[in-house]
């Protein structure tokens, strides 16, 4: 399957499901987020977004829809695809899109935005999309040659405050900016009506991950509600 911006559209208004586990959990195992990601589509996800190259190569062998990829190397800083090297691996396991931090902060190798994007897509026939903070960082990420952006970093930067939901005002910014870029909702979607509310404010497609794939958050809310 070859994805290009024009069959991007398949995508508008659906949901893609982000399967990920952290270091030291059960589930930190490639072949199972394959599985979870495969058990989303089923469901009714029209793509789905996995960390890791291994993760990458077992969820491509599984399911039939778009894959996206990203390696994170670290926790602080950028450290999402945070380099050239990083970006290049995640499409060579066969990522359709290579999801990296698509701020404007300095990239670990020294490289510039541009010149990642660059490189994916001179070097791969895969996407990219820029993981964003900001309506900056959205506008530079698009003047940088981003295929889609993100909402992933809201509230992460520094440069806007954490919203317990969805950043909506962030959404309905870059949308009014007229970028004519897929806008993907991402971010602290923890409920379907948050997920519409994200879609509703402009955005091309929405992406929830731990109200979904991760039992050990899902099964902490719930208790959490019982003992409150």
């Amino acid at each position: 399957m070859l994805l290009s911006p024009a069959s991007l559209q398949a995508l508008r208004g659906r949901l893609i499901v982000s399967a990920q586990a952290y270091p030291g959990e059960p589930m930190r195992h490639p072949q199972t987020m394959a599985q979870v990601a495969a058990s989303a589509v089923i469901g009714g996800a029209a793509a789905v977004r996995v960390q890791g190259i291994a993760d990458i190569r077992f969820t491509r062998s599984v399911v039939e829809v778009p894959v996206i990829g990203l390696f994170k190397d670290g926790h602080e800083g950028v450290f999402i695809t945070p380099t050239i090297h990083h970006a290049l691996a995640v499409a060579n396991a066969g990522a359709h899109i290579v999801a990296l931090d698509g701020t404007r902060r300095e990239r670990p190798d020294g490289k510039s935005l541009e010149q990642t994007i660059n490189a994916v897509h001179e070097r791969s026939a895969a996407l990219v999309m820029a993981d964003c903070g900001s309506l900056d960082d959205a506008l530079a990420a698009a003047q940088a040659g981003a295929d889609l952006i993100g909402t992933t970093l809201a509230g992460y930067t520094g440069e806007r405050d954490k919203t317990e939901g969805p950043d909506l005002e962030l959404l309905e910014q870059i949308a009014a900016a007229g970028l004519e870029r897929p806008l993907i909702a991402e971010g602290r979607i923890h409920t379907p009506a948050q997920a519409k509310a994200a879609l509703d404010a402009v955005s091309f497609a929405v992406v929830v991950g731990t109200a979904i794939t991760h039992p050990a958050s899902i099964t902490g809310w719930f208790d959490a509600a019982l003992r409150g």
